[in-house]
């Protein structure tokens, strides 16, 4: 996310960010120290998309600050 994002590592932890997805599960989180996007819990694709072939999770994540 860093990387995408054109910042530092550091800068992340600084600006504050949010990850914000449908539902109250919160399936993605940010990792601290690589600044990668990963899953935040095991995800079981059968529970989420029982009937739909093409099972999408989306995501936002905000930053604070300027850009």
């Amino acid at each position: 996310v860093a990387k995408d994002l054109g910042l530092q590592l550091l800068e992340l932890g600084d600006r504050g960010f949010q990850i914000v997805s449908e539902g109250r599960t919160q399936y993605f989180a940010l990792h601290g120290k690589t600044g990668h996007l990963v899953t935040a819990e095991r995800i079981d694709r059968e529970q989420l998309c029982r009937l739909v072939e093409k099972c999408v999770l989306r995501c936002e994540l905000i930053v604070e600050g300027e850009m």
